[in-house]
């Protein structure tokens, strides 16, 4: 018996594994900074050293948690969208031929706490689980599209992340710039 359904725990178990693994890298950096500003040993003196570790880890798996659950959201939505306006299934098979990438999403989560000790393999993990995701999702969907479809699908992903990333590399550069204008110097 084969359940369409076995598989649908795939991506909250990807998200956990992926904050879990960027925040055990950024609770290692944060320990590291506190450490060499000296907040550090101030703080052990209000908790232990295995309290401030695992709050702080908690705290940063959610943040990551958060910002990986919303870029799932936002991806489905690109997925979706993207479908409705160059595929010609209207019976939501792709989406269910699609659906079988959680694989290739799991598996980098499961490298990804393994690559935890350094942030270049972890982006790199993080990036080659992507872009299989992608280049698997325009496998299963390309039945249905035709040639200028397909391609129009492709630059409909590639304009909506490569916007996507500019915007946000843009209000952090105007947020930084603010912060550094406001300061008395």
């Amino acid at each position: 018996m084969k359940n369409m359904y076995l598989t649908s725990h795939f991506p909250l178990i990807s998200i956990i594994l992926f904050s879990l693994a960027f925040s055990i890298y950024t609770e290692r950096l944060s320990i590291s900074y506190l450490k060499n500003i000296g907040l550090y040993s101030g703080m052990i003196e209000f908790f232990s050293e295995r309290g401030i570790h695992l709050a702080l880890l908690f705290v940063l798996w959610l943040f990551f948690f958060m910002l990986f659950a919303a870029l799932k959201l936002i991806a489905n939505t690109v997925n979706e969208l993207s479908l409705l306006f160059f595929s010609k299934d209207e019976e939501g098979t792709d989406l269910k031929n699609v659906r079988r990438g959680a694989w290739i999403f799991l598996i980098g989560g499961i490298f990804s706490i393994i690559a935890s000790i350094d942030i270049l393999l972890l982006l790199s993990v993080f990036a080659i689980a992507c872009f299989s995701y992608f280049i698997f999702f325009i496998y299963k969907v390309s039945d249905s599209l035709s040639a200028p479809a397909l391609i129009a699908l492709i630059f409909f992903h590639l304009f909506f992340w490569f916007a996507f990333g500019i915007a946000i590399v843009y209000a952090v550069v105007k947020l930084y710039n603010s912060l550094i204008a406001s300061l008395p110097i």
